[in-house]
């Protein structure tokens, strides 16, 4: 299992390296045509704006670790082991159901787009918004995951991993 899960992290984490790659090569020619050839390039804009919210709900998705996430954690790391594990499982749950709500009417609203273009490409913009479809797919997932983790308890050690510490 430690296997699968290492080989997904390096793919996960080799596709959002290529979109950055990309978003740079993409740049860089456009300020070559704009300002050594004076020819500005449109689409290059475009690219770099479906490529910056593709690579930042894929990172958030699938690349950061729950203790990368920005959390307020002031009250959560001075209070009891105990407390913590309960101020956890709220916030996780609450995230999983918020999250788990929004998705149906989400993923509607996604699909509706299927009648709108991009305006220089023409890409329809249900593929370009997909990605926050499946962030919150991946998001509920993880955040069912912690839970699981954390209402076992031999898997205490396991949980205190992934907190901030």
């Amino acid at each position: 299992m430690t296997r699968i899960v290492n080989w997904f992290r390096k793919a996960v984490d080799s596709i959002a390296v290529t979109m950055l790659a990309a978003m740079f090569t993409v740049f860089c020619a456009q300020i070559f045509f704009r300002y050594v050839l004076n020819h500005p390039l449109g689409w290059t804009e475009e690219v770099n704006l479906m490529l910056w919210l593709w690579l930042i709900f894929w990172a958030g998705a699938f690349c950061l670790k729950d203790r990368d996430h920005i959390r307020f954690d002031m009250i959560y790391l001075h209070a009891p082991k105990k407390v913590q594990k309960v101020f956890f499982l709220i916030a996780s749950l609450a995230v999983l159901v918020g999250f788990a709500a929004s998705f149906l009417p989400t993923w509607d609203y996604i699909t509706f787009y299927k009648i709108k273009k991009s305006a220089i490409l023409k890409i329809r913009l249900d593929y370009v918004f997909s990605i926050y479809g499946i962030f919150l797919g991946a998001i509920i997932l993880r955040c069912g995951w912690a839970i699981y983790l954390a209402i076992r308890p031999q898997n205490e050690k396991q949980i205190e991993n992934q907190q901030v510490k």
